[in-house]
């Protein structure tokens, strides 16, 4: 038998290993910066084309290459960052394997241009598909300039399954946010198709996440610090007052890396508790600074999930830190009125009032009856005398007009009663009370199967939803103008999926402008959603949207006919008088399902009468 056994060519070994390393354009971005990084830039530039399918170029002012290094970059397990096992517990560097470049090669068509600093001429590289199709001297600037086109050119079926350009836009930016975050010492821009999306100038680290989340944020962030052999904990984290069920920035780094880590945001959690509504989510931006020996970063290719060695003192640590920080920042805004810019707000004082002016008089004449006739005569124009004219009109019975307008009226009703054929006053059982509240909240009545018990806000949801959903399918959703325009900022990740949405906004009656710069002015909403907060429930119809990943335009007029519905519907504790929760049933009843609200929720429960019967050992 002859050996079947043997080893794979090199363009067939990296495309394997890309396949872990970079799984789409975010991860060529990541990757790229994160080398940019290690060779001690201080100005980094990443331009995009059609989210990176097309072109992802990345332009840094870092210490660049020799010919000899430009070249052996692209070689796997090819790298400066490590030269001993001892080395990977001791990391200093984002990246140490070696892969990173070897992968994408082997899946795009690379150019590199590097020099070192101080050279006379750089380089100049062209790969595809893992062959080196050129190498020349080249005069480029100082630093490195990589520019990956037609990622997955040679990989059909990875491409094809690539999502749209705005998710993976959106997938861009979080990667790139990460590393800002982390590194805000450094310049960084982001441009797409030519827009600028981000221009970070060096600054603090507040400022940093400022920069990248709006001015609006430093409201919302408390100071966080610890200090201890094991660990040193610094960043923000978010008042409990803003938490939100949707969008919470969270963001761990360690050493200067991102993670992600479950059981340290169960202790973050577990200092929020009591303090926020279940289900919501505060932001925070926690760092955390630890011997590079007592972790583990080689877990994953993506480096995002580290093992501690010291792992349960350090949660306690983080835990007594976040509830230190809010124990000592009060949650609540105080109002300084020894304050210099305060309001000069003038004191009512009603004896003051009373003595400097008099309470207004109103004459009434007891006497005067608008059906009396008047006393004065009426000059007559006519024939007849002036004394003629006034006993005519005197003697007219203006209440027998009256009368005889009743008695014609329920004359014409109760013939339009007999023409028509008798119609079922509703669609319950005739009792004398066929709908009755119960705390507030569920829905009693009588059917001939039973008695429904029905949850008065979901019931509202499903009807609101229909007819939502009828009206953006059918393009005709009213808009109420706003007096005043609100604005509405979204960060760059939420501004790259809020075209996916725009036009099902419309549809459903919000006139939104584009400001620039992430920031939306809402100039009408739909018909009758006045007093909502429209802000608050466009940021969540985008972070919804962003959450499930919708694309199809009918699961994106679905979610935005949903939000709209959740947000008008009758709250849970409020009085409902009969007409209006028959009026509701109706409604209910001829919905396409009156059983579920559109995730899927129980609406309604039927209790049969040999149920009941049962009960009462009947």
């Amino acid at each position: 038998m002859s050996d079947i056994i043997h080893l794979l060519p090199d363009n067939i070994a990296n495309q394997i290993a890309a396949g872990e390393v970079i799984q789409r354009p975010a991860s060529v971005v990541k990757e790229l910066v994160e080398n940019a990084i290690d060779a001690g830039a201080n100005s980094i530039q990443v331009i995009i084309k059609d989210a990176g399918k097309t072109l992802i170029q990345v332009v840094d002012n870092g210490k660049g290459m020799s010919e000899t290094d430009a070249r052996m970059s692209f070689e796997r397990h090819a790298t400066s960052k490590i030269s001993c096992v001892d080395d990977l517990f001791s990391l200093h560097t984002m990246g140490f394997r070696g892969e990173a470049l070897a992968s994408i090669a082997a899946v795009a068509q690379v150019e590199l241009r590097t020099r070192i600093k101080g050279a006379e001429f750089g380089t100049k590289l062209h790969i595809s598909g893992s062959k080196v199709e050129l190498s020349e001297p080249d005069a480029c600037a100082e630093g490195s300039v990589f520019s990956v086109k037609n990622l997955f050119f040679n990989v059909p079926a990875r491409r094809k399954f690539l999502k749209s350009n705005e998710t993976e836009f959106r997938h861009i930016i979080t990667e790139f946010e990460r590393v800002a975050l982390v590194n805000p010492s450094i310049f960084m821009s982001l441009f797409h198709n030519d827009t600028e999306i981000l221009n970070l100038p060096s600054s603090g680290l507040r400022q940093r996440i400022l920069n990248i989340n709006g001015k609006a944020f430093n409201q919302k962030l408390l100071s966080l610090e610890a200090e201890s052999s094991l660990v040193s904990i610094t960043g923000f984290i978010g008042r409990p007052d803003t938490a939100t069920k949707r969008g919470a920035l969270q963001y761990f780094f360690v050493n200067g890396r991102f993670m992600k880590h479950p059981y340290f945001h169960k202790a973050v959690m577990q200092a929020y508790d009591q303090l926020i509504p279940p289900g919501e989510m505060p932001s925070y931006f926690i760092y955390m600074n630890l011997d590079p020996s007592t972790i583990d970063v080689n877990i994953h290719p993506t480096k995002t999930e580290i093992k501690f060695e010291n792992e349960q003192p350090i949660w306690q640590i983080l835990l007594a830190a976040t509830r230190e920080t809010l124990a000592k920042s009060s949650a609540i805004p105080t109002l300084d009125f020894n304050s210099a810019d305060s309001i000069d707000i003038p004191l009512y004082n009603p004896t003051k009032e009373t003595e400097q002016r008099e309470r207004p008089r109103v004459q009434l004449n007891s006497g005067y009856n608008p059906f009396n006739p008047p006393a004065a005569s009426i000059p007559s124009f006519g024939g007849g005398g002036e004394r003629e004219h006034t006993s005519s009109r005197s003697e007219f019975d203006w209440a027998q007009l009256y009368e005889s307008f009743e008695s014609d009226r329920e004359k014409a009703i109760n013939a339009d009663f007999e023409q028509s054929e008798p119609v079922e006053k509703n669609m319950f059982e005739e009792t004398l009370m066929p709908c009755y509240q119960y705390k507030n909240h569920y829905i009693v009545t009588s059917l001939k199967s039973g008695l429904a018990l029905i949850d008065q806000h979901r019931a509202h949801i499903r009807v609101l939803f229909e007819q939502y959903k009828q009206s953006i399918s059918q393009k005709r959703g009213l808009s109420q103008q706003m007096l005043f325009p609100a604005i509405v900022e979204f960060t760059p990740s939420e501004n790259a999926y809020l075209p996916l949405l725009l036009e099902d906004l419309s549809f459903a009656g919000f006139d939104l402008s584009d400001l620039g710069g992430g920031s939306h002015s809402i100039n009408g909403i739909p018909s009758g959603m006045e007093g909502t907060d429209c802000v608050k429930l466009l940021k969540e119809i985008v972070l919804k949207a962003i959450e499930t990943g919708s694309k199809v335009n009918d699961e994106v007029s679905d979610m935005v006919a949903f939000s709209l519905a959740s947000a008008q519907a009758i709250p849970i504790g409020k009085p409902m008088t009969a007409k209006e929760m028959d009026h509701l049933l109706a409604s209910l009843f001829v919905c396409s399902d009156s059983n579920l609200t559109p995730d899927g929720k129980t609406i309604m429960t039927i209790f049969s009468n040999d149920e009941i019967d049962k009960r009462f050992g009947r």
